[in-house]
């Protein structure tokens, strides 16, 4: 089955900076695909691109098994949600107005924009207008005008920059909500905290590069990461951590009742069969390498600056 994104060796210039070099990449049906790297590294380029905002100076971009910037540029739009990293919306109009004016443009029912107030909270705002909405309120919005339509790609650039931790969670909520119904999301953020667990693939940017890209799991051997083990009980006197720490763990003492243990790959069963012969333990937990130790293992580089887009 074809892929809904499906981008091989994008090329991408503004003069003398190089935004993309040789980037390919896939989204599958009902997966999010988390593109992370810092600030200016070649994500919002990315996402230009499946739009069909700009053009690649070489290479081929598939957007739901067509051409994003050929003669039905239009229609397959219609079947995308997109949320840019500074949304904004005219400040004299209502959030049901913005909506609703979003709504007609994508040719669908002033009627789609209520569930989606009630959605994200903004139904006791709505008739307020927007210049008086907080920036947590117009990201919301922002939010909202992107699902219009259940959409069957959604790309959210930053989607939570300036959310408050309940709104935070909501995002993350309706994007594990739209996988489950086979939409594909990309998104980009270069805030790691929260997002692991609602990411199916991750793609690492740096200078424009593609670093790494694959499932957690997959990222973790590859690098070599290993595991964490925490263990919690009272059992960790200096003969016992020194045992653990001769067989290949590097001990971590994070508290007077958890010890963490960091444990490449190969010897990982037999610190646990080390480990778990020791009485007093209470709890154990074995945890994959964080998407924060990844990110610093493959070391994405610093920004390429961005520069408008062209047109064609």
């Amino acid at each position: 089955m074809t892929p809904p994104v499906r981008l091989e060796n994008l090329h991408k210039r503004y003069g003398r900076i190089q935004a993309l070099g040789g980037v390919s990449l896939s989204a599958r049906e009902g997966e999010v695909l988390g593109l992370l790297g810092h600030n200016g590294a070649g994500k919002t380029t990315l996402m230009k691109l499946v739009l069909g905002l700009t053009r690649p100076d070489s290479g081929r971009v598939e957007v739901l098994g067509r051409d994003p910037c050929g003669g039905d540029a239009r229609g397959l739009r219609r079947r995308i949600g997109y949320l840019p990293e500074s949304v904004g919306f005219y400040g004299e109009l209502t959030g049901r107005e913005v909506l609703r004016y979003f709504a007609r443009l994508k040719g669908i029912g002033r009627g789609a924009s209520e569930p989606l107030l009630e959605r994200l909270g903004l139904a006791p705002a709505a008739d307020r207008p927007v210049k008086g909405y907080s920036n947590g309120m117009r990201q919301r919005l922002g939010l909202a005008q992107a699902l219009l339509g259940e959409p069957a790609l959604l790309l959210l650039d930053e989607p939570t920059a300036g959310l408050d931790p309940d709104a935070t969670r909501d995002v993350y909520s309706m994007l594990d909500e739209l996988r489950r119904r086979g939409a594909t999301v990309i998104l980009s953020s270069h805030v790691l905290a929260g997002i692991e667990r609602h990411i199916d693939q991750a793609a690492i940017i740096g200078s424009g590069r593609l670093l790494a890209s694959g499932n957690l799991e997959e990222l973790g051997r590859r690098a070599g990461l290993g595991v964490t083990i925490r263990a919690g009980g009272d059992w960790a006197d200096e003969r016992r951590l020194a045992v653990l720490a001769e067989r290949g763990a590097l001990v971590r003492r994070r508290s007077a009742t958890e010890v963490e243990l960091r444990v490449p790959g190969a010897i990982k069963l037999e610190i646990l069969r080390v480990l778990l012969a020791f009485d007093g333990i209470r709890d154990v937990a074995v945890e994959p390498p964080s998407l924060e130790m990844l990110y610093d293992h493959y070391g994405p580089s610093t920004r390429p600056a961005e520069a408008p887009c062209a047109t064609s």
